[in-house]
C-alpha cells in the first residue's frame, strides 16, 4: 500500500516496530506512531486486531485535528467501536475499514468497506489514489460486521475444501476430490444459496447422519474430522428446530 501511494504522489510517513522490515524506498521513516502520524491526513493503521488499540494510543498524539486513524484490521465490530471511543475521547476522528480481498498484487486498490464518523473524508481521500471504498452507512464496526459475516462463508469453504482434500489424500483419491470440487465450484448457478439452505433445513436429519458417517471415516482415515463434526452439529440444530 505505501509503495502504491508513493507511485501516485502521496507523502509516506512510515512505522513499523520490527527493525526487519524498513519502509518502501521513498517513505520518511519514523520512530514511532506518534511521528508516522504527525501532519497526516490519514493514518493507515495495518498492523493486528491485537495490536490495534495500542497503535492508536501511540499514534493519536500526533494527529492533527480533522485527520482521520483508519483502523485496516480485521477486527470484531466491539473492538472497532472501542477503538472509535478512544479516538473521540482524544477528539480526533477514526473510521473501520474492512478489506474485501487479498492485499497482495492489489496494494492501495484494494476494494473497501468503510463506516465510522470518519468514513466519508476517508473515501474522498483515498479515491483519487485508485482505492475503490464503499461508505457503509452507521458506526464505526458496521464495515467490520459485513467483512466477518462474509467470512463465516468464505473461511468456512476453505475449511471444507482443505479438510475434504486432506482425508482424499489419506484415501488415495486426492485427484477424483479436486476434480470433483472444481467441476462442482464451476456449476453453482444463482439459486445455489437459497437451495442449499431449503436443502439443509428440509433434509436436516438425513444429512446430520450422513455428515456423522463422514466423521467416522476420517477418524478411520487419521484425518481431524472437525468441519464435518460442525457441520453434523449444525444440522442436528436444524433437525431439532424444524420440528
Amino acid at each position: 500500500m505505501a509503495r502504491d501511494l508513493l507511485a501516485s504522489g502521496a507523502v509516506v510517513r512510515a512505522f513499523d516496530p520490527r527493525p526487519d522490515r524498513p519502509p518502501p524506498p521513498g517513505a520518511l521513516p519514523c520512530r514511532d506512531e506518534a511521528d508516522a502520524s504527525t501532519g497526516a491526513d490519514v493514518v493507515l493503521s495495518v498492523n493486528s486486531a491485537h495490536d490495534s488499540l495500542a497503535a492508536l494510543h501511540s499514534g493519536v498524539a500526533g494527529l492533527l485535528p480533522g485527520a482521520v486513524w483508519a483502523d485496516l484490521n480485521t477486527a470484531s465490530p466491539r473492538l472497532k467501536r472501542e477503538l472509535a471511543a478512544s479516538a473521540a475521547e482524544a477528539g480526533r476522528s477514526f473510521c473501520d475499514v474492512a478489506l474485501m480481498s487479498p492485499v497482495p498484487g492489489k496494494g492501495i486498490r484494494t476494494p473497501m468497506l468503510v463506516s465510522g464518523p470518519g468514513a466519508e473524508a476517508f473515501a474522498a481521500r483515498m479515491r483519487p489514489y485508485g482505492t475503490p471504498v464503499e461508505v457503509v452507512p452507521g458506526p464505526a464496526g458496521a464495515a467490520a460486521e459485513r467483512k466477518l459475516l462474509r467470512s463465516v462463508f468464505f473461511k468456512g469453504m476453505a475449511a471444507a475444501v482443505t479438510e475434504a482434500l486432506a482425508a482424499a489424500r489419506a484415501a488415495g483419491l486426492e485427484p477424483w476430490m479436486r476434480n470433483h470440487l472444481r467441476a462442482e465450484l464451476e456449476a453453482t448457478g444463482a439459486d445455489a444459496v437459497d437451495r442449499m439452505e431449503r436443502g439443509s433445513v428440509v433434509h436436516a436429519r438425513r444429512r446430520a447422519d450422513e455428515m456423522a458417517a463422514a466423521g467416522e471415516l476420517l477418524d478411520d482415515l487419521g484425518v481431524p474430522a472437525l468441519v464435518c463434526r460442525a457441520s453434523e452439529q449444525w444440522l442436528r440444530i436444524l433437525q431439532h428446530g424444524a420440528g
